[in-house]
């Protein structure tokens, strides 16, 4: 859900002169502090590290329920294999009733598959008009009966 924040948002951002971002379909293209390979290898070993950690939950029910990083901080009430506490749940959403912690999970699957599509949307709009969806937006809202996607299809004369 993130994901499609990231691209909408600066992207919109951008266009308002708000900030001064590269494209979300050029990112890749920057040049950062060092080589992708080792930006690869960070981001494996920090979502490696959660995920044993919700894997060593789920072999030992209840042997994570301490903080790594503040031991004061004990995660209680935490369903096995299912993260919680302050970098997990920062707002203390998933504390409550069983019903509401039913509700706000299917409520998070239901908007990831949203975002989902949404992502899969913005990059056919890049692939097909060559913007993303935010200039698409405007475009079409500038001129609403010729910027569409009939414009950019292989049938549209």
């Amino acid at each position: 859900m993130l994901g499609a924040a990231g691209i909408f948002i600066p992207e919109f951002l951008t266009k308002i002169g708000v900030l001064n971002t590269p494209s979300w379909y050029t990112a890749g293209e920057l040049e950062y502090f060092t080589d992708t390979t080792t930006l690869f290898i960070v981001e494996l070993f920090f979502i490696g590290w959660a995920e044993g950690r919700r894997w060593a939950d789920i072999i030992k029910p209840g042997c994570v329920n301490t903080d790594p990083i503040f031991p004061n901080n004990k995660l209680t009430g935490t369903d096995v294999g299912y993260p919680g506490g302050l970098w997990f749940d920062p707002l203390g959403w998933g504390s409550g009733s069983p019903e509401k912690i039913k509700e706000l999970r299917t409520k998070e699957i239901k908007n990831g598959r949203l975002a989902m599509l949404a992502v899969m949307g913005a990059w056919f709009q890049h692939i097909y008009t060559g913007t993303g969806p935010i200039d698409n937006l405007f475009a079409h809202l500038a001129d609403p009966g010729h910027a569409t996607i009939f414009a950019v299809s292989s049938f549209h004369n």
